[in-house]
């Protein structure tokens, strides 16, 4: 996973940035039945490192779903952005903040990020439109 270099940064006034990652996600991360990740997750984020040593990281993260319909079982597939929002402090966070020592290590909130974006379930296209109808 990417890390953010506060250290090198900082030493080369550099005090913002954009990134981008792809990667696979953590096997069992995913609790629908008959549902995988198609591909690797894409997160475009942007960090900006303050006076006080803080690292706020945003952007948005996004992935598809491929598998069986969680109605009918008839294969679906869709894509689904979520948004990230991060920010490190020095040396520990505080359970609503990330720590790190002078390097920012990503991985944590991608997977936080990738949590709160995941649907509680996979739809086909049909399923969906029923959905959207009021059908049962």
């Amino acid at each position: 996973m990417t890390v953010i270099d506060v250290r090198r940064l900082k030493a080369q006034k550099i005090y913002s940035g954009e990134l981008r990652l792809d990667f696979v996600p953590e096997e069992g991360l995913l609790a629908i039945p008959y549902v995988g990740f198609s591909g690797p997750v894409v997160a475009a984020l942007r960090y900006e490192i303050f006076e006080d040593d803080c690292v706020e990281v945003k952007g948005s993260i996004t992935f598809t779903l491929e598998g069986a319909c969680s109605r009918c079982l008839a294969q679906a597939k869709e894509t689904f952005t979520g948004e990230v929002y991060g920010l490190f402090e020095t040396p520990e966070g505080d359970g609503e903040t990330y720590g790190y020592r002078n390097v920012v290590e990503l991985g944590e909130l991608m997977r936080d990020s990738l949590l709160f974006a995941l649907p509680p379930r996979l739809l086909c296209g049909q399923c969906t439109n029923d959905e959207k109808n009021g059908e049962n």
